[in-house]
């Protein structure tokens, strides 16, 4: 394809897969001489779905916007985007904005959010929205056309997805370790995982770090006495409990 011009060539890699290329030693890396590193914040991943809204021309008319003002200011944005989902998921003063709600419960390990992961999340919600229209549940109130019921909803849908369809069919080697932790809680340590694989200390560190390496777990603590966390992404697929499996078993040992 070299004597067509007009086209060129791009390759796209997550990161987790380029560092797999590097770690083998890759010569060839010096050819590559242009590469650009897409990153996804809050306001670029409130972009993408404002975006998305105003395509739709019954949307703008709904609400009296025009694509052009939308998109050209940021504080229209958050405006669009306020009118469309409720302000709040869980309520009071101390939970997350429903953006930063969304962003949290759909970033990896990495605590990065992946674009794709948002969009699931909301072509899920907008199904279960349409259920509740055609069940008569009720509309969402105020100008809202989506309601935190279904944002809440459609969550572990994408969870599901996300476990089955990207993690355990890119690292099958793993499924088994990840499988016992049905049931689990969210929150655990060297030893009770070490107790829950029937693993060595030591193996269970070395697994651990390469579920980190995936976005799997984060990593919290401190480096002698890390604690490993679940990230909401993956907790509904696994239903996973919220709590810490190590204070479980400390109590346990007090009681007994």
């Amino acid at each position: 394809m070299r004597d067509l011009s007009q086209f060129q060539m791009k390759i796209f890699l997550r990161d987790d897969i380029w560092r797999k290329i590097v770690s083998v030693g890759f010569r060839e890396a010096s050819h590559v001489t242009r590469t650009l590193t897409l990153s996804w914040d809050r306001q670029s991943l409130l972009n993408l779905i404002v975006s998305r809204l105003v395509s739709n021309d019954l949307i703008c008319d709904h609400y009296g916007v025009t694509p052009e003002e939308v998109l050209a200011s940021a504080e229209k944005q958050e405006q669009l985007f306020y009118s469309v989902f409720p302000p709040q998921i869980d309520r009071g003063p101390s939970k997350s904005k429903t953006l930063d709600w969304m962003i949290t419960r759909v970033a990896d390990g990495t605590k990065r959010t992946a674009p794709r992961e948002v969009v699931h999340l909301l072509l899920e919600a907008r199904d279960e929205q349409l259920r509740h229209f055609q069940l008569g549940t009720g509309d969402p109130p105020d100008e809202h056309l989506i309601d935190k019921s279904a944002l809440r909803a459609a969550l572990p849908r994408v969870s599901k997805a996300r476990y089955e369809q990207t993690l355990c069919a890119e690292h099958p080697s793993l499924k088994p370790y990840l499988d016992r932790l049905e049931r689990e809680k969210a929150e655990q340590d060297p030893d009770s995982l070490s107790s829950l694989w029937g693993i060595s200390r030591e193996k269970t560190v070395a697994l651990c770090e390469r579920l980190i390496e995936v976005g799997f777990l984060e990593r919290r603590g401190t480096k002698g006495e890390p604690i490993y966390w679940v990230p909401f992404l993956y907790r509904d697929a696994l239903d996973l409990v919220q709590g810490s499996a190590a204070r479980k078993a400390k109590k346990a040992k007090v009681r007994q």
